[in-house]
């Protein structure tokens, strides 16, 4: 049986120790918007924040763990590596990542005809893809 889909979206989990610089990037770089926080069970503040139709949880543990993921994004290690985001302004965007003191890891690139990409790297080390078509 395949999934039966309950809303249109995903939601991401995103643990950090540096809540204030994760919310730099997302919420005022990128421009998520964000709702309320919310305690995160076991100890901890989770920040809540919307890409479109999907909300992106940054979560801040009061313990924050001592193992860190694999850095070098994609080819860096195996699991969860980046996620994509479609944009309609991509060399704007990487504009302000860069001007926000972020590191540009994939500079704007047509990977297919009408398809651009690039990549940047947040606070905590994951990488960012922006996708923009047409």
């Amino acid at each position: 049986m395949a999934i039966a889909l309950t809303k249109p979206g995903i939601d991401l989990g995103i643990v950090t120790g540096d809540g204030d610089a994760a919310l730099r990037f997302y919420r005022d770089t990128l421009g998520f918007r964000q709702e309320p926080d919310t305690q995160f069970p076991g100890g901890g503040t989770m920040h809540r924040l919307w890409c479109g139709e999907s909300l992106i949880k940054i979560v801040v543990p009061d313990k924050v763990p001592a193992a860190r993921p694999a850095g070098g994004g994609p080819m860096g290690g195996t699991g969860y590596r980046y996620w994509t985001i479609s944009v309609s302004n991509l060399q704007q965007l990487v504009a302000d990542c860069r001007s926000g003191g972020y590191e540009v890891r994939v500079e704007p690139r047509e990977v297919r005809p009408g398809v651009t990409i690039a990549m940047v790297e947040d606070p905590d080390g994951n990488w960012v893809e922006f996708l923009q078509s047409g």
